[in-house]
């Protein structure tokens, strides 16, 4: 990595432990500049192999989630290994096993151990559902957290058989910017007080917490109505939560225009009055003018009727400007595929180019003012860094590098 010394976490330097999607924990923090090195099996991190798609031979996955980052293989078998560890740990902020609960204890790498070689360490576990509970020792993927935390349900094809629908994942990445997040948190406490903390994070509970939205309003509901009610443009009455409750909405819901979609927000009556005095449609707003705030004039099919021709009657771009001209909502509709020619998605992601990265990416999405963020390198190969690590980090010389290279420390 390109090291920027005023980079928001350019003296942060973490080790990491990974496999496969956890290991975007540490993403996030590479992307500010923090010095991520991976230590990685001899064999190394199958994620290279996971996935689609595959460009030039390497999975899309560990370009992206292991960008920024170093590697260096230790084969922690070998005692002589896990004393480089250590040493990596004394010179370290924190470190992160990203894998199953207990895998770096198996090797005499214990919190506890970690604790006595750097007393201001913190230490970070995530793993699938956490390191309690009924569901700790269960393999999964990352689209286990999203049908556990009820983010997405069962559709079934023509033919009747059940499949997963496409769906933005969510345990795959939630739980990674938790613990980015309380990793940072960990660390601030550590260089004030000078001790470290242990984290432990389950990607399933981060999924949950996600939907928080959604899973408190059922909660709420299994209160009695006389406590717990719907809004006040419902008449009270209880909507289904989270979004399954736009379903019937009028004033506020996607519609097609001339050359595409666009999403229709006119809940507040300030808004949809704008819209019907720009269409020169008054009468729609004096025939139903609705409540204050958060009217979607739910099941009102007349007026969806009238709003779906009017809709159709433009371009998407032209709904646009007319929105923000006269301030109404409107919103494009975009899909994963058609976002990246959007002209806001251009103005805000300047693409990583293929060139020096391996494919096209997404820069870190917070942008600090007066400070630019360092470009990251290309994702590592397994051990590509193992002899910079060791020289310039713990400071080994030739010899003693070519020692641990003989010995199998290195694999």
């Amino acid at each position: 990595m390109a090291k920027s010394d005023n980079a928001p976490l350019s003296d942060v330097r973490i080790i990491e432990s990974s496999m496969l999607g956890p290991g975007a924990i540490t993403h996030h923090l590479a992307d500010m500049g923090a010095d991520i090195i991976k230590v990685e099996p001899p064999s190394g991190d199958y994620i290279r192999e996971m996935t689609w798609p595959i460009v030039e031979g390497v999975s899309l996955m560990h370009l992206h989630i292991n960008r920024g980052k170093k590697s260096i293989t230790l084969d922690l078998r070998n005692p002589k290994a896990v004393e480089v560890y250590l040493e990596l740990v004394r010179t370290a902020d924190a470190v992160v096993e990203a894998m199953r609960p207990g895998a770096l204890a198996k090797r005499g790498l214990s919190f506890e151990r970690l604790r006595e070689a750097n007393p201001k360490i913190v230490f970070c576990s995530i793993s699938g559902y956490g390191a309690t509970g009924p569901y700790r020792d269960m393999p999964s993927h990352g689209i286990a957290y999203d049908t556990w935390g009820g983010i997405v349900n069962p559709a079934y094809d023509e033919e009747g058989f059940c499949y997963i629908p496409e769906h933005a994942s969510v345990g795959i990445h939630a739980g990674p910017m938790f613990g980015a997040l309380s990793i940072l948190a960990g660390i601030v406490r550590a260089r004030s007080t000078g001790e470290g903390c242990e984290i432990e994070l389950a990607q399933s509970d981060a999924t949950a917490y996600m939907d928080w939205y959604r899973i408190e309003s059922w909660l709420a509901y299994e209160r009695p109505e006389s406590e717990v009610t719907g809004n006040k443009a419902d008449d009270y009455v209880r909507r289904a939560p989270g979004t399954a409750g736009m379903k019937e909405g009028v004033r506020y819901q996607m519609y097609e225009a001339a050359d595409g979609h666009v999403l229709f927000m006119a809940s507040e009556q300030a808004f949809w009055k704008n819209f019907c005095e720009t269409m020169g449609r008054m009468d729609l707003f004096e025939k139903w003018p609705g409540s204050k705030f958060a009217d979607h004039a739910r099941n009102n099919r007349e007026l969806q009727l009238i709003l779906r021709d009017i809709f159709k009657t433009k371009t998407c771009k032209e709904w646009l400007r007319l929105g923000n001209e006269k301030n109404f909502p409107v919103a494009p509709v975009n899909t994963p595929k058609s976002i990246a020619d959007d002209p806001q998605f251009k103005d805000r992601f300047p693409l990583y180019p293929v060139e020096g990265h391996g494919a096209e990416m997404l820069p870190y999405p917070v942008k600090f003012k007066g400070t630019e963020l360092p470009e990251p390198t290309h994702a590592p190969t397994v051990g590509e860094h193992s002899r910079a690590v060791l020289s310039e980090v713990l400071g080994y010389d030739a010899a003693k590098i070519e020692e641990l290279e003989k010995s199998g420390v290195l694999g």
